[in-house]
């Protein structure tokens, strides 16, 4: 399809209309005044006629196929009721036929309404012909001897004429519909893309705030947890244990400390490019989240299985966040007799990080929802997979399973 024409568009095909009209009228005259035809049609039915054959144009942008066929109907009355008016009718017609092929969307019917329009033009071009031909006072300027007479030329060159009229029609026509169509759709795929570049621009701040949110949550939640265990022990040994309040209020000092300097380091990797990587962090430094589990209450075992290999600076700092998660969540959730094992296992070509709680109370799952949001996310980041849930003997099982091989874009 193609767009429907604009108001200055419309405003000028009224114009043009009324000027082929004026011109019409002046023609007719002038042929009127040179003797065209020896009984010209009378100036009301003259008037009507170029109206018929030339205002139509008005229309031809909105209504294209009711401006062609009024318009080819008064070309054919000039004929029939001998309108002294050659020149400008034919112009009419061509801007008719061309308006059909350039503003028609559907074009099979087009096509089909053209296609009548010629065809009627050319039975009726060899109609008079014939008639020129065995009447012997029509065209007796003409030598009719031989095969090829002077008159047989001339029938051949109104032929070759009209042929080529119809012809430049239908092509312009063409062109013009083709050339429209081609802007429209470099239009359309304009505003998609404009469209798709504002989708893109929110999923862009919508991924980024889901990174903050998902740092945010890893770096505060595990230190945190640990602020408030051991803030709950001094108050409880405050007055009749000092050395373990003061011990315990150390711990909270020394774990704030890293909190602020955790979200100090944060803040600075989402100031830097979408590259930027936190490799402070990683599987090499698995083992202090152990140590501090430990100094928060919870008996932690650590085991490396395998020969450590080269993992992906993604996916090292993701599986460091994962066990940060899932021993913050045994603090939180696993009961006041819990331990914990976390284990790192290197294979031929993948690394897998194993939490679990032994002893304890058994929870049905991690609450709250987004610490295993944020870790399916950064498993996910890198192509692996997730296991979480609780294990038949009690506890509760973190398992993360990224390959070596490559890292998938998130």
């Amino acid at each position: 399809m193609r767009p429907a024409p604009t108001r200055r568009e419309r405003l000028l095909d009224l114009a043009i209309a009324g000027g082929l009209f004026l011109a019409a009228v002046i023609s007719q005259q002038l042929y009127r005044v040179a003797g065209v035809y020896d009984h010209p049609a009378e100036a009301p039915l003259t008037f009507a006629v170029l109206a018929v054959v030339s205002l139509p144009l008005a229309l031809r942008r909105s209504h294209p196929l009711v401006a062609g066929v009024l318009v080819a109907a008064g070309f054919f009355a000039t004929g029939v009721f001998e309108v002294p008016e050659l020149l400008v009718c034919n112009i009419t017609l061509f801007l008719a036929l061309y308006s059909i092929g350039a503003w028609v969307s559907r074009r099979s019917l087009a096509n089909a309404v053209r296609a009548l329009i010629v065809v009627v033009m050319i039975v009726w071009l060899f109609v008079a012909l014939f008639q020129a031909a065995t009447d012997p006072d029509a065209l007796d300027g003409f030598s009719r001897a031989g095969a090829f007479s002077p008159l047989v030329a001339f029938m051949l060159i109104q032929v070759l004429m009209n042929v080529l009229y119809f012809a430049a029609a239908w092509w312009f026509g063409e062109r013009a519909f083709a050339s429209a169509h081609a802007r429209w759709q470099l239009e359309e795929r304009t505003r998609e893309l404009e469209d798709e570049r504002e989708r893109t621009a929110a999923q862009a701040v919508a991924l980024d705030r889901v990174r903050i949110a998902r740092e945010l949550h890893d770096a505060v939640a595990h230190h945190v947890s640990v602020i408030g265990i051991q803030a709950g022990a001094a108050r409880t040994v405050l007055a009749r244990d000092p050395e373990a309040a003061s011990a315990a209020l150390t711990t909270i000092e020394q774990t704030a400390r890293e909190t602020i300097a955790e979200l100090h380091d944060m803040l600075q990797t989402l100031r830097e490019d979408d590259d930027a990587v936190d490799t402070a962090r990683g599987l090499d430094r698995v083992h202090e989240l152990v140590a501090a589990s430990e100094d928060a209450g919870v008996p932690t075992s650590f085991q490396v299985i395998g020969d450590p290999v080269p993992v992906p600076s993604v996916a090292s700092v993701n599986l460091y966040r994962i066990a940060q998660e899932a021993l913050t969540n045994v603090r939180k959730h696993a009961g006041p007799h819990a331990t914990a094992d976390v284990r790192v296992r290197y294979g031929a070509d993948h690394v897998e990080l194993e939490v679990t709680n032994t002893g304890g109370r058994a929870v049905a799952r991690v609450p709250g929802g987004l610490g295993q949001l944020g870790m399916r996310e950064r498993v996910a980041v890198s192509g692996g997979t997730l296991e979480v849930g609780p294990r038949s003997r009690g506890g509760y099982l973190v398992r993360a399973r990224i390959p070596l091989a490559r890292e998938v874009a998130g």
